[in-house]
């Protein structure tokens, strides 16, 4: 910069001398024109020494993140995987040297309850279930992620995940996973059109074969409720406690939900169940990517995959199956250092990148939530996280329900199994069903 500056000066002290003969007036302008380049340069080198002065400070500064330990929580059967990956995340980053790391196998169902009871003594980083994402966050044991991270996030994952991500509008939590929820299952031999509930139903009672869906959980049953527009959820306070119910299973949308089960649990074809491992004679089921193993070895060269159907209801109206999706998150524990946040904010964006999430499918198969993940050829050719992918984004993420609900809707679900409901009760008989299901839902949250 120094030396262009005095290539200014020479140039324009040139100009003078050779402007000299041509009169006062012109060389003054010159002079002066020179003297406003002078100064401009000398400003302009100033501020760019001041400026490599401070980005080389900042540089400085960032390089150092001190020392400290960062213990990480994930399920047992991924703990030698994410130390591999931490060994590759090491080799990267120089500059986070100065930090150990320690992974202990604490499952995502158990890494919640563990967090709230102690956020101190809990993990800096943490895999959980999005369905615990309002506890953790009332809890004050998720740290808000970092902004540049977040638009990462929000870019690179499908719409469902970073959903289950977000509270009040706000990203709590880095997604690793789009891999939690039912779909279909079925004999290709025998089914020959997936698309609608009733054609299936019709090809598995032709051939002799049985249709498994698991009517009497609160987990499956809601794939008929929530796919006619029916909600159930539930507001929790800071402590986890629950403060409300937003229920309209007492409408006409649930009347028709309910009568479409009804109606299916009369079928000869249907058998009351979710696990493939559990079924016999089997023509199609509703289950999850978890049993994709035993639906090949049982169906063969006829295994075949799809997303949830559509049925008619008793209103004349066609309804998109629906139901629960469900994710696997990382979370960051708040800090008291900055800088040791800093890092684990970089730990778990590694963590939760494309290329991690995408190596993590190769290594235990979990379904990526990245978008770029997805569309790679292992896992579009991995037929169940497709027909996963496809019912996803007809479902919402499982938030947190009492205990009691599930006893309650395995009862509602007997109900229809007992005979005690069936697809020729009246619609004052399914509205009273569903009125005291509805209300003891309600009495939950009292």
């Amino acid at each position: 910069m120094k030396k262009k500056l005095v290539s200014v000066l020479l140039t324009a002290a040139m100009g003078m001398t050779l402007l000299a003969g041509c009169g006062n007036e012109a060389a003054q302008t010159v002079a002066d024109t020179a003297t406003d380049v002078a100064e401009t340069a000398t400003e302009v080198a100033e501020t760019a020494e001041q400026t490599a002065e401070e980005v080389a400070d900042a540089a400085e500064e960032i390089t150092d993140y001190g020392t400290g330990e960062i213990k990480i929580w994930v399920a047992d059967n991924v703990v030698d995987f994410t130390n591999e990956q931490i060994a590759a995340f090491q080799a990267a980053h120089p500059e986070f040297s100065g930090y150990t790391y320690t992974v202990e196998a604490v499952g995502e169902g158990d890494a919640a309850g563990n967090m709230i009871t102690d956020v101190e003594a809990g993990a800096d980083i943490y895999a959980f279930a999005q369905d615990q994402i309002a506890r953790l966050v009332t809890a004050g044991a998720l740290e808000v992620v970092e902004d540049s991270n977040a638009e990462a996030v929000k870019a690179q994952n499908d719409a469902g995940a970073v959903g289950a991500a977000t509270v009040g509008g706000t990203l709590y939590a880095y997604p690793l996973t789009s891999d939690n929820g039912y779909f279909l299952y079925y004999d290709k031999s025998v089914v020959t059109d997936p698309s609608t509930l009733e054609g299936i139903i019709a090809d598995c009672e032709a051939a002799g074969k049985n249709f498994y869906f698991e009517i009497n959980s609160g987990w499956y049953q809601t794939a008929f409720f929530f796919g006619t527009g029916a909600e159930l959820t539930y507001d929790t306070d800071d402590s986890g406690n629950f403060t409300k119910c937003n229920s309209t299973y007492a409408s006409d949308a649930g009347v028709v939900a309910l009568k479409k089960i009804a109606e299916v649990a009369s079928s000869k074809a249907f058998q009351n169940g979710s696990a493939i491992s559990n079924a016999t004679n089997v023509g199609a089921i509703v289950d999850g990517t978890w049993d994709a193993g035993a639906a090949k070895d049982l169906f063969g060269d006829n295994y075949a995959c799809a997303k949830l159907p559509t049925f008619e209801g008793a209103d004349g109206k066609t309804y998109q199956m629906s139901g629960f999706g469900g994710f696997k998150l990382l979370g960051v524990k708040p800090q008291e250092d900055d800088l040791k946040l800093a890092v684990c904010d970089a730990l778990a964006a590694f963590l939760s990148s494309e290329e991690v999430q995408l190596a993590r499918y190769n290594a235990v198969g979990w379904g990526p939530s990245n978008l770029n993940a997805q569309k790679s050829d292992a896992v579009q050719a991995d037929e169940a996280l497709s027909a996963l992918a496809d019912q996803l984004q007809y479902t919402i993420p499982q938030g947190q329900y009492p205990g009691d609900y599930w006893s309650l809707a395995t009862s509602l679900g007997d109900s229809v199994i007992s005979g005690e409901i069936t697809k020729d009760s009246s619609d004052d008989d399914f509205m009273k069903a569903l009125t005291d299901f509805q209300t003891t839902c309600e009495s939950y949250a009292q």
